[in-house]
């Protein structure tokens, strides 16, 4: 009898340590981003983000932490691109600019006090979504047009409640409509999240 409870307690003290090492939760925040170029004004602007994310321990003081995120930046266009706009869109031009991305960080993370507060850091590929194409046209040109990223912030949890502050900063040239000018973004994340 004692040699068949033997597995039935081995797992499920491994499947309390695994779930204690795996947590999924949902997250929200501000954006406060810019887009670095002629083009652009250099001031941020506001937007938002929402999504899911998973923590996954890896044993001792890391984690890893996979995200997916709808993110929405926003940038005021300078009147000096009035012109290339209109060539190329043939519509009314409007100075504000909002671009929506599927976002997908990695962000590799590491336990500075206990659970409470962790720093984290890694790459951010980002896809923009245009509204005029399938979900599948848009993911055959994520790897022509996606911005990759590299992200760096800290994260304090409190019971289920996740709080982090981020710097988020693009390294690909998000400009698809000429080579007269790179444009890169750039900004800050906060946001809450809750662990399930």
């Amino acid at each position: 009898m004692k040699t068949k409870l033997f597995p039935l307690i081995a797992f499920v003290l491994l499947a309390q340590v695994s779930m204690a090492q795996f947590h999924i939760g949902v997250k929200g925040g501000a954006n406060v981003t810019k887009i670095d170029g002629q083009s652009f004004k250099d001031q941020f602007k506001y937007g938002y983000h929402l999504g899911g994310f998973a923590e996954i321990g890896l044993g001792g003081k890391l984690g890893l932490q996979p995200e997916v995120l709808f993110n929405q930046y926003s940038s005021t266009v300078d009147s000096n691109f009035k012109h290339i706009y209109q060539n190329v869109f043939n519509s009314a031009y409007n100075s504000n600019v909002k671009l929506n991305y599927l976002s997908v960080p990695i962000l590799l993370t590491y336990k500075v006090i206990g659970n409470f507060l962790k720093l984290q850091a890694g790459p951010q590929f980002a896809v923009l979504i245009d509204q005029n194409k399938t979900l599948l046209q848009n993911g055959g040109n994520a790897f022509k047009h996606g911005d990759f990223s590299l992200v760096g912030g800290a994260q304090v949890k409190v019971a289920n409640f996740r709080f982090t502050g981020r710097y988020v900063v693009g390294l690909s040239n998000i400009n698809d409509i000429d080579n007269q000018d790179k444009w890169k973004s750039q900004g800050f994340q906060l946001s809450v999240g809750f662990a399930l």
